[in-house]
């Protein structure tokens, strides 16, 4: 066996591990950047139109509409939605600055059909506990069941949704700054990454295989 005292310390100091001169020579793997996973405006259209529960059918359309996160959207009130200027308030998401998102005009429609029924009072979606909004994990429950019953087989989750929304503004032409101004607080190099997964640019692309003559 080998022990410091039977070999010479010139032998440790002369291995390039000692040196860090291997270490040095080691790159360092590079990280992997995941794509958002997005769903198609149709995948969308048939996620929100399984939905036959009004109060589960709103959630993900506010979703969706506004690009909210599972958790913003949980704790929006019924005071948040103003239909005068067509916009939502998010109150203390991300990062703890409140932002506005835009309001469509059908979602206004569909929360109007919501309030008619359930009359919210504090929480806009209440939850099944008296004065408790509803939970992330039921709509992320509500997300799945809606994605089976769509026949939707991409893997995708809740946030999948928000992604979606970036995407297809992004698709349809909308600046990117507005894009991140509607997004809320993150870094400018998370929203351009969905620069990357739009498909709008490369649509416009002819595949070679379309110049060839094939018999």
């Amino acid at each position: 066996m080998l022990t410091k005292r039977s070999v010479p310390s010139s032998y440790f100091t002369s291995q390039p591990w000692a040196s860090g001169g291997a270490a040095e020579k080691i790159r360092r793997p590079k990280k992997i950047t995941r794509l958002p996973r997005v769903l198609s405006e149709r995948e969308v259209a048939k996620l929100i139109g399984a939905l036959t529960n009004l109060k589960h059918r709103t959630i993900m359309t506010v979703l969706y509409s506004a690009g909210l996160r599972v958790g913003e959207v949980v704790r929006l009130k019924a005071g948040d939605i103003d239909s005068s200027r067509m916009l939502i308030l998010v109150s203390s998401g991300k990062g703890r600055k409140d932002r506005f998102s835009i309001l469509s005009p059908v979602t206004l429609e569909t929360l109007r059909q919501y309030y008619r029924v359930y009359r919210p009072q504090k929480w806009l979606f209440p939850g099944a506990k008296p004065g408790s909004h509803i939970t992330e994990r039921t709509v992320q429950k509500v997300f799945v069941q809606a994605k089976d019953k769509a026949g939707i087989h991409k893997q995708a989750t809740v946030h999948s949704l928000r992604h979606s929304f970036a995407t297809h503004l992004l698709e349809a032409g909308t600046d990117l700054r507005y894009i991140q101004e509607l997004l809320g607080p993150q870094s400018s190099k998370t929203t351009e990454i969905y620069t990357r997964v739009t498909s709008h640019d490369l649509r416009r692309i002819q595949s070679p295989l379309d110049r060839l003559v094939l018999k």
